[in-house]
């Protein structure tokens, strides 16, 4: 009796990747254990990347690359555009990609194998972030799932997103329908993990690493490691754009009206001294609920969330 294969459609966005695509696409390539489609959308860029894929998709049959559109101008414009023009249904599952890291070979295979068990809709990992000069640490974000976690942060880096059809096709429809204000959201990752967990979807969170997460000065976000990155996100919380992302997430997701949200939604100085109290119930990571339960209270002491 013949095996059907596990089908999985990679979804990879570019800008500018020659100095590192190469790397990925072999780490994509080499996975063993399924069988995989490789789609890559190229945000236009200056340093040859579109003529390089284009002679990738000529030498291999399992890769496509997407006719160039309108510049995206960011890593989340350019996944929305691929879950919107890839036809899912083809595949048992659809992975994200960077164009930076290195894909351990069973990556694919492990979130396969949860997936299949049909436990869960969709799989995340942690990643071990690496820099040139040879340092490398363990980023863990595998603590256990708390009740509003998936409206404060995504699951992990998206490059470790698996994602199953039922998933993907109900995510699909719903980007359709909400695609003027989807522009409007920043990070891909923390959209897609908030529609699952907000829709009833399980989410597992793999504690063992499956890919070497790449540390570059053109990082879009990155690892959240030492007292720098947390300067800059930090900034970001302050300048009020962390706070209106989750405004607006809870907008696409329907939950202006639970009750839980409509305690907190205007983000006024009291609303968010009421948030700060919930903060166990809102970041996953112990360290984050401390951070979370400050941020709360300074930002209601500079009079609350500009809009």
């Amino acid at each position: 009796m013949a095996v059907v294969p596990i089908k999985v459609a990679i979804l990879l966005a570019a800008y500018n990747g020659m100095a590192w695509l190469e790397e990925q696409i072999a780490s994509i390539l080499c996975q063993h254990g399924v069988e995989l489609s490789l789609y890559i959308s190229i945000d236009p860029s200056t340093d040859g990347t579109e003529a390089w894929c284009a002679d990738l998709a000529a030498r291999h049959d399992c890769v496509t690359v997407l006719p160039t559109e309108e510049r995206y101008g960011g890593a989340a414009r350019n996944f929305y555009r691929l879950v919107r023009d890839v036809d899912v249904e083809a595949f048992d599952f659809i992975a994200f990609s960077d164009q930076d890291d290195i894909w351990l070979p069973e990556k694919l295979k492990r979130a396969a194998d949860v997936l299949a068990t049909g436990e869960y809709c969709a799989y995340s990992s942690n990643v071990t972030a690496f820099w040139e000069d040879g340092r490398s640490v363990l980023l863990n974000k595998a603590q256990p799932q708390v009740a509003w976690d998936h409206l404060f942060e995504a699951a992990g880096p998206g490059c470790t997103y698996v994602l199953s059809r039922a998933l993907a096709r109900h995510l699909k429809q719903s980007m359709l329908i909400n695609w003027p204000m989807l522009q409007n959201v920043t990070l891909h990752d923390w959209f897609c993990y908030a529609f699952a967990r907000s829709h009833g979807y399980r989410w597992f969170i793999d504690p063992v690493p499956t890919m070497w997460y790449r540390q570059h000065e053109n990082n879009q976000v990155g690892a959240n490691t030492g007292i720098a990155t947390l300067m800059v996100r930090y900034k970001k919380i302050h300048d009020g754009w962390w706070f209106n992302q989750v405004r607006l997430i809870v907008r696409l997701m329907g939950l202006d009206s639970d009750p839980f949200v409509r305690r907190w939604s205007k983000l006024g100085r009291w609303d968010l001294l009421k948030l700060s109290l919930s903060a166990a119930s809102c970041r996953r990571r112990r360290r984050d609920k401390v951070l979370f339960f400050v941020t709360c209270w300074l930002t209601a002491l500079a009079g609350g969330v500009r809009k």
